[in-house]
């Protein structure tokens, strides 16, 4: 059992620097929502979630790490949390590794054994 909220997000970024897909899926409540960092589409069903993490996984030299700093968590109720913050994916892109900084913002509860009920995840946009 995950006991706290950082835990859920150390064990989703294991996952993908793992490229685990399973233990990756293993955190996703049956009826959570993923708004991916690299889609435009909302993903509400395990075969989408499999389908986005598969292609994601695929991209060589696939890692993620967290901005520590940036992480925010707040409780929101009886073992359920949110945590927010930055992490920066990388990937390599016709051979060449490019960063990709995204901000993130989970809805988790402790109390269910796959913890992750809302996931949004976006690039950060060029300032004006």
């Amino acid at each position: 059992m995950i006991e706290k909220p950082k835990d859920v997000l150390e064990q989703w970024m294991q996952a993908i620097n793992d490229g685990n897909v399973e233990s990756l899926l293993s955190l996703y409540d049956n009826d959570a929502v993923l708004i991916p960092t690299f889609s435009n589409r909302l993903l509400n069903t395990a075969d989408k979630l499999k389908d986005y993490f598969e292609k994601l996984g695929n991209r060589e030299d696939l890692s993620i790490a967290l901005h520590e700093k940036t992480l925010i968590t707040q409780e929101l109720g009886n073992q359920i949390y949110s945590l927010s913050g930055i992490y920066n994916w990388r990937f390599a892109v016709d051979g060449e590794l490019l960063n990709f900084e995204a901000r993130f913002s989970y809805v988790i509860d402790l109390s269910r054994p796959n913890p992750i009920l809302h996931h949004h995840s976006s690039q950060i946009p060029r300032m004006l």
